[in-house]
């Protein structure tokens, strides 16, 4: 079992910068790919990017440029540093691990934090 715990959402004006951390306990946390999802109301829970264990980067189109993830293996933490923030990335931020490759759709995900708020106003 890896249990994952998010901190650092919170109330941001638009164009501002917000850094998120998730921390995990229990099995290798560096053996297990981390992603970043967001969900909004109404919506359905997306894929925003994820580190594989090799360290490689992927983005969702709409945050690449704005967004960076990072990993600190010794922490056991994951990063996302999120700027020039919009009205519409305010959702529920989740971060999860898996053990598969490249996963980037939830059910690829086999952990879960229980998700922090990130609000954007205008």
């Amino acid at each position: 079992q890896v249990q994952l715990v998010e901190s650092g959402g919170g109330l941001v004006q638009a164009g501002g910068s917000l850094r998120l951390s998730c921390a995990a306990s229990g099995r290798t946390f560096s053996n297990y790919a981390m992603g970043w999802f967001r969900q909004a109301p109404g919506k359905e829970r997306e894929f925003v990017g994820g580190i594989r264990v090799s360290g490689a980067i992927y983005y969702t189109d709409s945050v690449k440029g704005r967004f960076t993830i990072s990993r600190d293996n010794a922490k056991n933490t994951v990063y996302l540093q999120m700027n020039s923030l919009k009205p519409e990335d305010t959702a529920l931020y989740f971060c999860a691990g898996s053990d598969l490759w490249i996963p980037t759709t939830p059910q690829q995900y086999k952990y879960w934090g229980q998700g922090t708020q990130v609000t954007v106003s205008s």
